[in-house]
């Protein structure tokens, strides 16, 4: 009797990309399909589909690589609970930016085999992903490296301080609400189309600013966000108790961007529960300003010097310098993730707090199953 063979996801868009990672979960065995309502898809995405759930489930019957097509009843990132217990299988299947802790967890509470694949094309075929079907592929997210929080006057108000961002292309379909300016690319999206316009980086960047954060708005986005979108590559942006910095320095070195390329490693966490605030329990001070704005410095000086041994030890001060004053930021099960992943890597920090984005380490050796990252160029 064949194995059986279980994968779970939106598949929206069906696309070249879907069926090359069925081909490849079929070659286990007899394949199951759990895929997302249009209930929890919006709820996890905050969008519709374009393709509804009885057609999604059709066009995937369809493929000869697949046994069966089942609708997940349940909701959130393991909506397929109840579906898996039903099959059975021998194997659940991920891609790299479908590799949670949870499905690990729970595979190993029901005696399934974990198998994690590579997002590799079909040969001869461009990667796909659905944003990037969807029109919005050359829009790109940021990463804030070190320093994050000082581009809020709050903090910065204490001790100045630098946050570096990078500015990275959206190979994937990265999380919401992920700690990447997901929300101010979205206002990117609204302002300009498909594609950034040319024109002075510091002036689009105050426009996107402006557009993310309308008079009236309570909550201010960070400038930091505005910033690594808009400015390729590298930037470092020095701020002294104001929403924006005084001073902005980019870096569009090649061996530099290479070197942060080479080192980042990104591991999905969960998305952060319903009703959890960042912002509660936070304790800042001068001090906590102090040792954050020094960690910037350090990483900078670090990242210049494509040290990674001293890269690896800056971020993660800068990481410990954020949790000190925003504990909410890591929950558990996240820390139970980098203690997983402590003995392979230099350093870490987390984006997206409470959940809802990734680990980033930053390593000398390959990690397995993570996802990599693509810096935009000056050129691109």
């Amino acid at each position: 009797m064949p194995k059986k063979v279980f994968v779970s996801g939106c598949f929206d868009l069906l696309h070249s990309g879907h069926v090359a990672f069925f081909q490849e979960a079929a070659k286990y065995g007899d394949l199951y399909v759990a895929i997302g309502s249009d209930r929890t898809v919006f709820e996890l995405k905050n969008r519709p589909t374009i393709n509804k759930e009885n057609e999604r489930k059709y066009m995937i019957q369809a493929l000869s690589y697949v046994k069966d097509v089942l609708i997940a009843k349940g909701s959130g990132m393991l909506d397929f609970v109840d579906e898996l217990k039903q099959v059975q299988p021998d194997y659940f299947v991920v891609n790299e930016d479908g590799n949670l802790l949870e499905k690990r967890k729970l595979c190993e509470e029901l005696g399934i085999e974990y198998i994690i694949l590579k997002r590799d094309p079909h040969p001869g075929l461009l990667p796909r992903s659905t944003t990037s079907l969807r029109g919005m592929s050359t829009i790109p997210y940021r990463i804030d490296i070190a320093g994050g929080w000082l581009d809020q006057p709050f903090v910065s108000q204490h001790y100045p301080g630098p946050v570096i961002t990078v500015s990275i292309h959206p190979t994937i379909d990265f999380n919401q609400r992920s700690g990447m300016a997901s929300s101010t690319r979205a206002s990117a999206v609204e302002m300009w189309g498909a594609r950034l316009p040319m024109d002075n980086y510091e002036k689009l960047a105050k426009m996107l600013f402006a557009y993310d954060n309308p008079p009236g708005t309570k909550e201010i986005s960070g400038s930091q966000d505005s910033i690594g979108i808009i400015y390729p590559g590298l930037a470092k942006a020095d701020y002294a108790g104001k929403y924006w910095p005084v001073k902005i320095s980019p870096c569009q070195d090649e061996a530099t961007l290479n070197f942060i390329e080479e080192a980042f490693y990104l591991i999905p966490l969960s998305p952060r529960p319903s009703g959890y605030h960042v912002l509660d329990n936070t304790h800042i001070t001068l001090e906590g300003a102090r040792a954050l704005a020094d960690a910037a410095e350090a990483c900078w000086s670090a990242i210049l010097d494509r040290d990674i041994a001293a890269f690896g030890h800056s971020l993660r001060r800068s990481y410990e310098a954020q949790v000190a004053m925003f504990p909410n930021m890591v929950t558990d099960t996240m820390l139970e993730l980098i203690n997983m992943y402590r003995k392979d890597a230099l350093g870490w920090k987390v984006s997206g707090a409470g959940g809802g984005g990734y680990l980033i380490l930053v390593a000398d050796k390959p990690i397995q199953d993570a996802v990599r990252i693509s810096i935009r160029r000056e050129s691109d």
